[in-house]
């Protein structure tokens, strides 16, 4: 017999929301697709405020006036609850995703085998990192597991990604 509780305590999908820059590297593209294609593999995803809709949830993630917003809605795309999260304490780590990503893209221009290695190393470290506060930050609102923050972090770095200057 399968708990629906907790099968259903679950992501269905993931929209990213808002102004994109549509020019993201492939690096970056990648990134968003395979944490987009890891959710809907697997994920713990229950929202402790707003709701008592057991799910599956949609995600609408977007960043507004510098709120890192969760819009969960129902299968039915019904709005359940709305959490923002201040997006200032993700900023550090943003910006250094940000550098590991251009610092990946040189080393592979270049062909540095053991450079690209040490920075797959670096951005392993930096998605643990980001999981964690992701974790922290939604404590009390969603209740997330690790696998589950490591992927919405990729994802709210790829929305925080700037339009480069022409």
């Amino acid at each position: 017999m399968t708990d629906i509780t907790s099968s259903a305590r679950r992501l269905d999908h993931v929209i990213l929301d808002g102004e994109m820059p549509a020019n993201l590297s492939p690096y970056i593209e990648a990134d968003r697709e395979q944490a987009v294609a890891d959710l809907a593999a697997a994920n713990h995803f229950a929202p402790l405020i707003g709701t008592t809709d057991p799910g599956p949830y949609a995600l609408h993630l977007s960043i507004v006036e510098g709120r890192l917003v969760f819009d969960i809605r129902d299968a039915g795309e019904r709005r359940l609850t709305v959490v923002g999260l201040a997006l200032g304490p993700f900023r550090r780590l943003v910006k250094d995703y940000q550098l590991l990503v251009d610092s990946h893209i040189l080393a592979v221009h270049e062909g540095r085998e053991q450079r690209i290695q040490a920075i797959d190393m670096g951005r392993r470290g930096l998605h643990n990192e980001g999981a964690e506060l992701m974790t922290q930050r939604l404590a009390g609102k969603i209740d997330i597991d690790f696998d589950t923050a490591r992927r919405l972090f990729t994802l709210v770095c790829v929305l925080a990604q700037r339009v480069p200057a022409r």
